[in-house]
């Protein structure tokens, strides 16, 4: 079974590690490099919610973009 952090593009993991870092610096989450375990569910699910949202504006961007 595939791990669900697996990336389809060589170098996104890379790329996604640094998005969630500027998206927890801007929610005012300190994440530190590695493990960050002792984030609370609400830390976490802060910096997540806040990725996926920021992920759809930019696909719907392009979107409206190409049409």
């Amino acid at each position: 079974m595939a791990r669900s952090s697996s990336y389809e593009v060589p170098g996104a993991k890379d790329a996604m590690n640094k998005f969630k870092q500027e998206v927890a610096n801007e929610v005012g989450v300190n994440l530190k490099q590695g493990y960050n375990g002792d984030l609370t569910s609400k830390q976490a699910g802060t910096i997540g919610g806040n990725m996926v949202k920021k992920m759809i504006r930019q696909a719907e961007s392009q979107m409206s973009n190409n049409n």
